[in-house]
Formats: C-alpha cells, sequence, structure tokens
C-alpha cells in the first residue's frame, strides 16, 4: 500500500457518501450512533480539557461535525478536521460557528505544540497498525505538554475488514480492528502517558465487534 492509499481511499468514498452518510449518522452525538458509555467518555473529555492547558482541541476526521459540535456546546474551542470536502461542506453548513480545515491524520495544519486537546472519534479506524505509530507522532507534534487525546476504535487483534461497496458508493474501502494493547504501546513510544483504556461490548444495532477508547496526555 502506498503511502497515502489509505487516506485517498477514505476521502474517495465519504466525498461520494455524504448525503447518505448524514442521513444515517446526523449531524449532533445522538444515542443512535453512541452508547450511554461513549457519550459519557466524550463528556469527560471536556473536563479532563478544562482542567488541562489553555487552547484549541481538533476534532480530527470529524466528518460532518458530531463531535466538534459536542465539545463546542459544551464551551470547548475546537477546530474540525476532515481529508473529505464534501463532509466539511456538510459540517459547515450544519455547525456555521465552528471552523472547519481539511487535513489528515498524517499531516495536521497545526503548528507544533498549540493545541490543548485532540479526539480521533473512529477516525484510525482507516489507518493501516503499521501506520499508526506515525499517525500518533504527529498528534504528539501539533499537542503542547499536557495536552489531552481522546481515541474511539472498532477493537480486535488489528485485522482488517474490507468492502467493495463502502456506504453504497461502489467503492472500497478498508478499515482496522485495532488492538487495544497495541494503541497504548504505540501511544506511549509517542510520548503520551496513558491513564484511561476502555472496551465495550457491541451495544448498537450496527455494531458488530468491541469498541475500544484510550484517554491519554502529551508528556513534557
Amino acid at each position: 500500500m502506498a503511502e497515502q492509499d489509505h487516506v485517498e481511499s477514505a476521502r474517495a468514498v465519504y466525498d461520494a457518501a455524504v448525503a447518505k452518510y448524514v442521513q444515517f449518522v446526523g449531524t449532533e452525538i445522538s444515542p443512535v450512533t453512541e452508547a450511554t458509555l461513549d457519550r459519557s467518555l466524550l463528556l469527560a473529555f471536556t473536563e479532563l480539557i478544562r482542567d488541562g492547558p489553555a487552547g484549541r482541541v481538533a476534532d480530527v476526521g470529524c466528518g460532518p461535525g458530531r463531535v466538534a459540535a459536542f465539545l463546542a456546546h459544551r464551551g470547548v474551542t475546537v477546530v474540525g478536521i476532515d481529508v473529505s470536502e464534501g463532509m466539511l461542506a456538510a459540517a459547515r453548513s450544519a455547525h456555521p460557528h465552528i471552523p472547519f480545515e481539511q487535513g489528515d491524520l498524517n499531516a495536521l495544519p497545526f503548528d507544533a505544540a498549540v493545541l490543548a486537546g485532540v479526539v480521533c472519534w473512529y477516525s484510525i479506524i482507516y489507518t493501516p497498525p503499521n501506520r499508526l505509530k506515525g499517525a500518533f507522532a504527529e498528534l504528539a507534534r501539533v499537542l503542547t505538554p499536557g495536552g489531552s487525546v481522546l481515541l474511539g476504535f472498532h477493537a480486535g487483534s488489528g485485522e482488517s475488514v474490507h468492502r467493495a461497496d463502502a456506504h453504497g458508493t461502489h467503492l472500497p474501502l478498508t478499515s482496522y480492528l485495532h488492538d487495544p494493547r497495541e494503541v497504548v504501546s504505540l501511544l506511549e513510544e509517542a510520548n503520551f502517558t496513558t491513564y484511561a483504556t476502555v472496551i465495550r461490548a457491541p451495544a448498537l444495532q450496527h455494531e458488530t465487534t468491541p469498541q475500544g477508547f484510550v484517554f491519554g496526555r502529551r508528556a513534557a
């Protein structure tokens, strides 16, 4: 796989699937797509941001801006980042008070050490396991020391799930079930201190795998 093939595949699918995807997930965090525990973890993240260094938070892989809006409604200064211009257009339409910019997890549009936090809410599921180390290094680059990160992902043992017709687009897309232990290990290699890992069983109608969540802080 070429260096950015997984990024370009995700961009193509989500540009083509905007209307259908937004119809499914909506433009706000809701019980349809997030279990009670998931929503409580996002709320806990807002508290961690208040207790940490001041600054903006990035919702990386923001899609139609659902997590960005959740954070903004609770007083967090947030910017949404996505590879898909189609998704960014949907996010800007739904949440005109929030800034949204194009970028990807491997090359974020920020200077070093300027963010107080980053949320990757199911955006690492398209990153192959052997590319997570580089992605986490990029998160470490943009976060200020003490800044918080929250990762949400489908949990497994690193296996891939290939779809030939992702979101009804007739385009292929591969996602990955990341091993939470490997996620923690790679975060720590990237100069993060991890302090909470949560794994829950499938709970929603569309879920078939365990869901993993990892909180970390950028070390000094």
